[in-house]
């Protein structure tokens, strides 16, 4: 199942997409048959959320082209990234390989939707490109085992990281580089885990800065895979329904290219990953968004 949140007319709503057909069907919060928001379905299990869509999918076909696209998830309780996550990328970047995972928070502020400008700092030229895999929590839990791990997950969405990269390393903590205000884009839809292999692995992630790709990878790379990153968090932390964990880069970041090669105002950066789609953003100044 593929969800889809957006704006129209100044409301909020969401849409499904038929399998079948490959059309769109929703309709925004003034509708007398809106099931209520996917936060709130989310809150409430992946059964509730199925449910929803069920009665969406009965709704008129929807063009989300001409709608504007929202983040899979509106308000998530945490957003954990990973950092140093391919070996390759730990490699570009100069770090050895972390035998535990290097984990970051991003917040709400910095998070905008597919399609909305990515925003250029005024503070900084060095605003770097970070493809990944978002991983998106539906159920709570805490000392979660392995063998459970994936029970956690609803669904999968793509993520791209966008770094200041000054600001980034001024200190051994990169919480002031991940956290401008809309330097991380989120979307463009969110896919149930049933659509997609187990913990995602196996599928090809490719980030494009004006067509020209720069990052190439394939998910089963990843260092630490999903599973150890649900079992890493809940040792510590309750994972809750909502909840993104953003799974990492592989190599090709611009910090790490001589010349480097930082994203300007005017770009078009596009994420790709299998099975889930395309999320696509053009950089835009700061004064002018």
């Amino acid at each position: 199942m593929k969800v889809s949140r957006f704006l129209s007319g100044g409301r909020e709503g969401w849409a499904v997409r038929d399998s079948a057909t490959g059309l769109w069907h929703g309709c925004t919060e003034d509708d007398a048959s809106y099931p209520g928001s996917v936060d709130a379905h989310i809150s409430s299990g992946s059964d509730a959320l199925a449910r929803a869509a069920e009665a969406m999918l009965r709704r008129p076909a929807l063009d989300l082209d001409a709608v504007q696209s929202l983040p899979p998830v509106a308000q998530p309780p945490k957003i954990i990234c990973v950092g140093l996550n391919y070996t390759d990328h730990s490699a570009e970047s100069g770090f050895e390989q972390p035998a535990y995972p290097t984990l970051f928070s991003r917040f709400n502020t910095s998070v905008i939707a597919h399609g909305q400008p990515l925003v250029h700092p005024a503070l900084s030229p060095t605003f770097d490109y970070e493809g990944e895999l978002a991983v998106i929590i539906g159920k709570p839990g805490k000392g979660i085992a392995r063998a459970d791990a994936l029970d956690h997950i609803l669904g999968y969405s793509i993520f791209n990281d966008g770094s200041v990269r000054e600001y980034q390393f001024k200190t051994p903590q990169w919480m002031m580089g991940k956290n401008f205000d809309g330097t991380g884009a989120f979307g463009p839809c969110l896919v149930t885990a049933d659509e997609l292999p187990p913990g995602a692995r196996g599928l090809k992630l490719e980030t494009r800065l004006n067509g020209v790709t720069v990052q190439s990878a394939n998910t089963k790379d990843m260092v630490f895979d999903v599973e150890s990153l649900i079992v890493t968090i809940s040792e510590v932390m309750t994972l809750e329904a909502g909840d993104v964990i953003v799974a990492g880069t592989p190599a090709g970041i611009g910090h790490a290219r001589e010349p480097k090669l930082y994203m300007q105002p005017g770009d078009l950066c596009e994420v790709e990953i299998e099975g889930i789609g395309l999320l696509s953003n053009r950089v835009q100044r700061a004064d002018l968004v």
